[in-house]
């Protein structure tokens, strides 16, 4: 198991975490959430079950956020966390739909250099993430001109509306995979359905796997993923 920052290696601005698969085989990159690290996400390529060896990036966020005293976590955009844990106490879950979320420009601008200079091509690279880093995700895979092979959205949130629904139309040949714990209390479920819906308005088509939960990855999720990979293999 790695788990420290010797483990990682630069591409691009980014650092990252790689495990190489079957040459030929797609590449998987998976963004973590806030206060987390390409640590956090590793494991996931361990626990599935798949056809191929895939190979996987798991990059490292950019920023570095405290997250208490001596301990600190990355992300790829600031989040209020006074205004979340307000949100929590009330039960409102924040909504970040109306607009593209803070510094997620930059965040923007840091991946695809990243994946620039992975030098897979876009046809062979399926991007995901959880929490923010599939928010980042979704971002950069209806941003691009060319097509992905891949997208799942792990515990993610709609953002930036009338532009995803404005770019999703023309992904629609793209298959997606979506989780969403029905008790997340940092992303509303309600949200994420309507992220669903906006895809599958658009013409693509995917899974949604729903779980008694909250923002989490529960086994059903993994496995789920397992036989979306699959598919795509």
């Amino acid at each position: 198991m790695l788990d420290n920052e010797n483990d990682l290696e630069s591409l691009g601005p980014l650092q990252v975490l790689r495990v190489q698969g079957d040459p030929d085989a797609p590449t998987v990159v998976m963004f973590h959430g806030y206060g987390a690290s390409a640590f956090d996400l590793y494991p996931i390529h361990e626990v599935l079950v798949t056809d191929q060896k895939f190979n996987w990036v798991f990059p490292h966020g950019h920023l570095s956020v405290p997250l208490m005293p001596g301990y600190s976590g990355r992300a790829w955009f600031p989040i209020d966390m006074a205004a979340l844990e307000e949100a929590i106490r009330k039960n409102d879950f924040r909504n970040f739909a109306d607009k593209d979320p803070e510094g997620m420009d930059v965040a923007r601008q840091a991946a695809y250099l990243m994946l620039d200079a992975l030098g897979v091509p876009w046809n062979n690279l399926i991007l995901g993430g959880f929490s923010q880093g599939a928010m980042l995700a979704t971002d950069l895979t209806l941003r691009k001109e060319e097509l992905s092979k891949g997208l799942t959205i792990l515990s993610g949130a709609l953002v930036n509306e009338s532009l995803w629904k404005e770019l999703a139309p023309k992904k629609s040949a793209l298959r997606f995979f979506q989780s969403h714990g029905e008790f997340d209390p940092i992303l509303g479920y309600a949200n994420a359905k309507k992220l669903e819906k906006l895809l599958r308005n658009s013409g693509l088509i995917g899974e949604f796997i729903a779980f008694n939960g909250g923002h989490e990855i529960p086994a059903p999720v993994i496995q789920g993923l397992s036989r979306y990979l699959n598919s795509l293999s």
